[in-house]
């Protein structure tokens, strides 16, 4: 009915009993089961994600543009593969669900079939599988005012800030990295992809990562402050590390991550939150006294562990 020109796309998902939700891209149409050209991820995307699970594809080089045809808007594909992924992530009642074809062209993107098959109204709603990754946690997004009046952006990170993380490192001085680190940590091995990958693309149901946004004179947004809430395996507990840029630093932005970090350490039910410091960091253990951590005597190593036990401020709430 559409005459039109593109790539036949497929663009679908379906469950799986131990990731749950499963998501497919890949060449679709009369061919999709013969050329068998598909690359899987899991829900939800971002514009990163979605961009390297089309690369997975062979097709993909197609979509760039090839003998003498127009590249598709990728963009506009990766904006598709997001918000399908948000559809499914927060419909748990779709079982499955497919698009195909999904006809891309220079032009536009369009739907040309589409089949949703929902769970049975007498499905037990505990029963449906999960999400294997955990959707990205809006509700911790907010502002904070440094004592200077500067207002910040608090938000969970995410994969595309790799860019500004790294702008992020090459501000911090030798001696703000020292007592960070627990000693000296070259600015390469800092900013080197590898590491950043594992920082920015995080599993928040295993930790919790949040930067605080400026708006810089330049227009440009950049990091100045990273609060940090890993869980620590096989224990209902788990430790903080908080680094702030220099030019913020003593403006009340630690105390504003920490305070947050421990909003969300009540919200996962932990027993205890810890962490470990320099015995040379006396701004830090400040803060953690402010907040009624423990300091413990100092370590072999010269660092100082601090303990902060949730669960007896939770029995003492009313």
């Amino acid at each position: 009915m559409l005459r039109q020109h593109g790539y036949e796309l497929i663009l679908g998902c379906t469950l799986d009993p131990q990731f749950g939700p499963v998501l497919l891209f890949g060449v679709g149409g009369e061919l999709v089961e013969i050329l068998s050209d598909r690359a899987l991820g899991l829900p939800p995307l971002t514009t990163t994600l979605a961009r390297r699970m089309m690369e997975r594809t062979r097709i993909y080089r197609a979509l760039q543009g090839v003998r003498g045809r127009r590249a598709v808007d990728l963009a506009a594909l990766e904006s598709v593969l997001v918000r399908f992924s948000q559809l499914v992530a927060e419909q748990r009642w779709i079982k499955e669900v497919d698009i195909n074809p999904l006809l891309a062209s220079e032009e536009q993107i369009v739907a040309l079939d589409a089949r949703v098959v929902m769970h049975s109204a007498a499905t037990d709603v505990t029963q449906i599988p999960r999400l294997a990754i955990r959707p990205y946690p809006i509700q911790y997004i907010s502002t904070a005012k440094t004592k200077s009046g500067e207002v910040v952006r608090v938000r969970p990170i995410r994969p595309e800030d790799e860019p500004a993380m790294v702008q992020f490192h090459k501000r911090l001085s030798d001696s703000t990295v020292y007592m960070r680190y627990l000693g000296f940590l070259k600015l390469e091995q800092r900013i080197a992809h590898e590491r950043l990958t594992r920082i920015c693309f995080i599993d928040y149901d295993r930790e919790m990562v949040l930067v605080a946004e400026w708006p810089s004179p330049s227009g440009q947004n950049e990091i100045v402050g990273v609060g940090r809430l890993s869980k620590l395996h096989g224990r209902n507990e788990a430790e903080f590390a908080v680094l702030i840029r220099d030019d913020f630093q003593k403006l009340g932005l630690g105390s504003e991550l920490l305070t947050k970090l421990l909003g969300v350490a009540s919200d996962e039910k932990l027993d205890r939150v810890v962490a470990v410091m320099s015995a040379e960091n006396i701004a830090m253990q400040k803060i953690a006294s402010k907040f009624g951590f423990r300091l413990e005597a100092p370590n072999e190593d010269h660092s100082i562990t601090g303990v902060l036990e949730l669960s007896e401020i939770q029995r003492a709430a009313p």
